[in-house]
């Protein structure tokens, strides 16, 4: 193409962009002059509920419509019969013709081979262009032309143009470079759950959350009811990926970890690998319920109860029969009390009848038996001593009561056939490891709702009450007119009815009902970094998604959990047997090759059998290593620190636990630099096979720089690396 071509088609793709964002103002001003139509709506109260349905969906609307204006067009398909067909962020449709597109969304199957056409398969297509956009203009395009001699097949210029930029604070979507194997799985028709498998770099983050985009595209009704549940490792992982749905228009999304699955509590802290790994296996289920049977206790000596005409005993033999007619009831333990509660009060009226009425009272004679059991269970019920003797034989228990006083007691975990290596002192904070143990204790303790529910039916009888009162007075000021068919307030509405219309209305947002709420359950769940997760943290996730709708991404050999997979299949055949798709990620996008060659020799030492991914590119700059003391050490981090400033983009100091000036590599998975330091090496790779997992973690977080620091002699699998005498050196 010469460069006055060149120049005709930039202002032709120019004008045909801006009146594509032309188009998408008039639309967001349209659903906006909407939204505030839905705002004066005056009504019944069944108006104002769908006025409010209404407003939210406009106003997800008018977010979906403003997010499209980050590169809303991208790129163009030629077809062989010169028909165009041009990609973007959203779908907009000719005014006169519904069914003609201006832009197809990218999630259409008609924008599918702009993805995976290549010039050995060119899917019926001519060329690809793609955009380079500065605001909502059009700077630049590439050209890829399917099908003639010496032209590539991935379309490489845009991907590594992707793949070099500088990286800034959060994940960006790659809607724009998504390559034929990642589209493949974003697409993929399965039902349940899929399993993405990919080394460093490989994408498998960025898919799994442009597969919840594809999923919202086509199944929007289903996906938008009961929303999208994401898990990953750690906040700083969940604030970077946090930008890409919101950027693709999809909100309906919680972000949470682990450590949060229950609503209300942000546990961090990690047990000790022993603790873990037992606390991870799904055999601490036994402990937890015999925890809780150990708390419905049979007394070793009679309770005396003195009553006004009696005094009785509640003892083993009846307290046993109540604990097994509770037990028998299949509720939980909480409900179930109620169940202990009336067995045990009927056995202790009983008796104390026939001590009373001993000589005079028969069951013969009904009416006075019931009236005395009658004034003997009120009795009951208002006298202390057997509130507490009940509290005492049958508590009731919080998740958090239980498991505390379980862990805090050598005797109760004993009792509980649980081993002392979940000892800790009593007072200690929840770790993540606790999180699935008090979910599973929602539902083995159960809820007495009974008080609640009570309280919300008086408040519901004073609002009615309330209400008929106001009636009565629109009714007493009103002015009588002769007319017999004039119409009064009661006339047309019941107390009742108007109680209804002030009743407190939700009107949170979807995922912020959903993240508050224990109870919810999601249409799908994407789980990031998923090897992490324990059988535990598995029982959470599918009590959230009934329907075991996933899309799980993760890398075995980056495991650093003691309680975490060791294969897919132990976690996730006892919920989804045989019925579970994988597919791999085989290309690292991310780290150069020169990068990714040090972090195979670390990853052939400790995972042999696992192949690393292929790098797409290499970067041509070396990684080095600097020997040097400990104490100079802190100099050696300030010096990379200031080195990295005057650079664009962003660089992380890696080290030990503990070590000041780095962060752990845990706390980087799932994350990209442009310049990674490691510190002591060694002293990450002291952890045994979790310190090996997280140095190879440590070491392929970088996109274009690393660096090692060391005191001592290398890790052999390092030695490769070009010694460096100071930062200075190093490029």
């Amino acid at each position: 193409m010469t460069d006055q071509g060149y120049e005709n088609e930039l202002r032709s793709e120019q004008e045909y962009v801006a009146g594509l964002y032309a188009r998408l103002d008039a639309e967001r001003a349209r659903v906006k002059g909407r939204y505030n139509d839905t705002l004066t709506v005056r009504g019944n109260a069944t108006a104002l509920v769908e006025r409010d349905a209404e407003a939210r969906a406009l106003a997800k609307e008018i977010n979906r419509l403003g997010v499209a204006d980050n590169g809303l067009c991208f790129g163009r398909l030629d077809s062989v019969t010169g028909e165009r067909t041009y990609i973007g962020r959203i779908g907009i449709f000719d005014e006169e013709n519904e069914f003609e597109p201006l832009l197809m969304d990218w999630r259409a199957p008609a924008a599918q081979a702009f993805y995976i056409a290549t010039a050995a398969s060119p899917e019926n297509m001519r060329r690809r262009r793609q955009f380079h956009t500065r605001g909502r203009t059009v700077v630049d395009f590439t050209d890829e032309v399917f099908g003639r001699p010496g032209e590539g097949e991935r379309g490489d210029a845009a991907l590594l143009a992707a793949v070099n930029a500088p990286r800034g604070e959060g994940m960006r979507d790659i809607v724009a470079t998504i390559q034929a194997e990642q589209d493949r799985i974003i697409r993929l028709d399965h039902p349940g759950v899929l399993v993405i498998e990919g080394g460093p770099g490989t994408g498998k983050t960025v898919v799994a959350l442009h597969r919840v985009a594809y999923l919202l595209y086509t199944q929007r009704e289903q996906m938008e009811r009961n929303g999208v549940l994401v898990v990953g490792p750690n906040k700083a992982f969940l604030k970077h990926i946090g930008r890409v749905l919101p950027s693709l228009g999809e909100t309906n999304v919680v972000f949470t970890t682990t450590g949060e699955l229950l609503p209300g509590l942000h546990a961090t802290a990690e047990d000790t690998p022993d603790a873990a790994r037992l606390k991870g296996s799904r055999k601490i289920l036994e402990v937890l319920k015999a925890a809780v049977a150990d708390r419905q206790r049979v007394p070793q000596d009679p309770i005396e109860l003195e009553l006004t005409d009696v005094t009785v005993r509640i003892g083993a033999d009846i307290v046993g029969w109540a604990r097994e007619e509770a037990r028998e009831s299949g509720r939980p333990h909480n409900e179930a009390r109620a169940v202990f509660l009336e067995v045990l009060t009927w056995a202790l009226t009983e008796r104390a009848i026939a001590k009373i009425g001993k000589g005079w009272l028969t069951r013969e004679d009904k009416e006075a038996w019931e009236n005395m059991r009658a004034d003997l269970r009120t009795e009951l019920a208002e006298y202390e001593g057997f509130a507490a003797a009940i509290e005492e034989l049958w508590p009731t228990l919080t998740p958090e009561q239980l498991l505390g006083e379980l862990l805090s007691s050598q005797e109760r975990l004993t009792a509980a056939g649980a081993p002392q290596a979940l000892y800790r002192a009593e007072g200690e904070a929840w770790t993540i490891s606790d999180v699935p143990l008090l979910d599973e204790l929602v539902d083995l303790l159960g809820r007495d709702t009974s008080a609640e529910e009570a309280a919300a039916e008086r408040e519901r009888k004073r609002q009615i009450a309330y209400a008929e009162g106001v009636l009565d007075l629109l009714v007493s000021r009103a002015d009588h007119m002769d007319d017999e068919d004039h119409l009064f307030a009661t006339d047309l509405l019941y107390g009742e009815d108007l109680a209804e219309r002030f009743i407190e209305r939700d009107t949170r947002e979807l995922a912020e009902r959903a993240a508050a709420d224990r109870d919810w359950t999601y249409r799908h769940i994407v789980v990031d970094e998923a090897q992490e997760l324990s059988e535990m943290d598995w029982r959470v996730l599918m009590r959230r998604c009934p329907s075991h709708s996933f899309t799980v991404v993760g890398d075995l050999a980056q495991r650093s959990s003691p309680a975490g997979a060791t294969s897919w299949a132990t976690m996730l055949d006892p919920y989804v047997p045989g019925r579970w798709l994988y597919r791999s990620l085989t290309v690292n996008y991310r780290t150069p090759a020169e990068i990714m060659a040090v972090a195979a020799a670390v990853l052939a030492d400790f995972a042999p059998d696992v192949q690393p991914p292929e790098s797409v590119r290499a970067c041509g700059v070396q990684p080095w290593s600097r020997q040097l003391s400990i104490d100079d050490m802190p100099s050696a981090i300030e010096e990379f620190v200031r080195e990295e400033a005057q650079r664009e983009g962003t660089s992380i100091v890696i080290g030990p636990p503990g070590m000041p000036g780095t962060v752990p590599a845990w706390e980087t998975k799932g994350l990209e630099f442009d310049a990674v330091l490691v510190v002591e090496p060694d002293h990450i790779l002291d952890e045994g096979p979790r310190g090996a997992a997280e140095l190879y973690v440590a070491l392929t977080r970088a996109t274009q720089r690393l660096g090692v620091l060391h005191e001592g002699p290398l890790p052999q699998a390092l030695a490769g690396l070009a010694p460096r005498v100071d930062l200075s050196t190093a490029k």
